[in-house]
């Protein structure tokens, strides 16, 4: 099984994988994967770091500072280090992890064609993937992985995001 977490920007996805991953983590069970966190400078968002939950390696997915890398927005996007921190923290996952948690699958992250093969890759393993995935994309690899069989796809929205968690955690058997 595969859970997607989805919904408008700001509504708290990143929040809610980091609670799922908490409480996977106090019951025992080892968590690999990827975070991208907003890069804030003065109170501005200025790109996107990308960190390797398992060894809290970490590097620049996005910025509007990159001077090399295809653009998203505002922003350049550093393919080496999907590459190296990304797609590594996905792979080691699947070896060492019971759990693979990725924030996020969005357009960002596939401008990489090697991320997209290596999430496609842990979606179709024994592991059970938790991610957050872009709400309005209709990037053609975003809508391939919507459509999977075995994915359940949670849409937060200020009326539910409390509940959220639990029915989550329920699906999960936790």
């Amino acid at each position: 099984m595969n859970i997607l977490i989805t919904g408008p920007p700001g509504i708290g996805k990143t929040t809610i994988l980091k609670q799922i991953e908490r409480k996977i983590q106090d019951q025992g069970h080892a968590i690999g994967g990827m975070y991208c966190p907003e890069i804030r400078e003065n109170g501005r968002r200025t790109g996107f770091n990308i960190i390797d939950i398992a060894s809290g390696q970490k590097g620049i997915l996005a910025s509007i500072h990159n001077t090399t890398g295809p653009m998203v927005g505002r922003y350049k996007v550093s393919l080496n280090d999907i590459q190296e921190i990304g797609i590594y923290s996905l792979e080691n996952a699947m070896e060492t992890s019971d759990y693979v948690l990725i924030d996020e699958i969005a357009p960002m992250e596939l401008k990489s064609s090697n991320f997209s093969q290596t999430v496609w890759r842990v979606m179709e393993s024994e592991k059970l993937v938790i991610a957050v995935i872009h709400q309005r994309s209709n990037h053609p690899f975003i809508l391939k992985v919507k459509s999977r069989k075995d994915v359940m796809i949670f849409c937060l929205t200020r009326e539910n995001r409390d509940n959220v968690l639990e029915n989550i955690m329920e699906s999960l058997g936790l």
